[in-house]
């Protein structure tokens, strides 16, 4: 389960319940049928507008990869398995690599090796894994503009929400207790709005285009890696070339890990 998502949605909804108790505000109120109806289904209309049916359908898996931790390779891991096949290489040659291929669970990755195994260009191989990626990339975006879409419709027809509840509200204006609870009701939808605009469909959307370059970051690693067990380049030029996508403190901790293996030789 991914914490990150579970602690912002307790304090998104936290904040809201706790606020309008500190401002008296009762949290009943909330309680709301139009206003759910109006924000909710509204916001679901104007995405099944806006986009194919084939997009939406990936709706649930999308809610799911907010929840589910992302699980990629560790770079650390994938440079120091790319340093072993350069190895190979150089002793052996690209086919002695045929063995290891099986064992890459990596879509993407098994399918490069096997593209550089079976001796194609390497500018052919660079534009294959490319258009991968950016059909990767345009998916992963496809997805994400659904929930900023989201994210623009709904305090918009929170807006039209409260709108509503005032023409409601006033078109019987004889009883003012009734009146002042119209009211207060007709800005709950303005509320809901706002707050599934920015504390939840934004929010998605942010955290899908951040998993997305993730992914796309190591893949591209992957294609650099690839390409230069192709090329034949020395052990020590990889590492150095696949260090550059790593954080300053991942670079460090793999340089102490290489000078205590080099002293447990020693």
């Amino acid at each position: 389960m991914e914490k990150s998502t579970i602690i912002g949605l307790v304090l998104g909804v936290a904040a809201v319940l706790v606020g309008m108790t500190l401002k008296g505000a009762p949290i009943s109120n909330l309680a709301n049928s139009a206003a759910f109806m109006i924000i909710i289904v509204g916001t679901a209309a104007a995405l099944f507008i806006g986009f194919p049916l084939s997009e939406l359908a990936k709706f649930p898996q999308l809610i799911k990869m907010i929840f589910v931790p992302q699980k990629l390779m560790p770079r650390q891991e994938l440079i120091q398995m790319f340093t072993q096949w350069a190895t190979i290489t150089r002793r052996e040659g690209l086919l002695a690599l045929e063995t290891h291929v099986d064992e890459i669970e990596d879509r993407f990755l098994r399918n490069g090796m096997r593209m550089i195994i079976d001796g194609n260009d390497q500018d052919l191989v660079r534009d294959v894994l490319l258009e991968d990626i950016h059909a990767t990339e345009d998916r992963h975006r496809a997805g994400a503009l659904i929930f900023t879409q989201a994210g623009t419709y709904a305090p918009t027809l929170g807006v039209l929400g409260a709108v509503v509840g005032l023409i409601a509200a006033l078109s019987d204006m004889s009883d003012m207790t009734k009146l002042a609870h119209a009211i207060a009701g007709a800005f709950v939808a303005t509320l809901l709005g706002i707050f599934t605009g920015y504390v939840l469909w934004h929010p998605i959307a942010n955290k899908l285009k951040r998993l997305s370059k993730r992914e796309i970051d190591l893949r591209l690693m992957m294609v650099e890696g690839l390409l230069s067990i192709q090329s034949g380049v020395s052990t020590i030029a990889i590492n150095q070339k696949l260090s550059v996508f790593l954080t300053p403190t991942e670079r460090l901790k793999m340089s102490e890990k290489g000078a205590e293996g080099v002293e447990q030789k020693a």
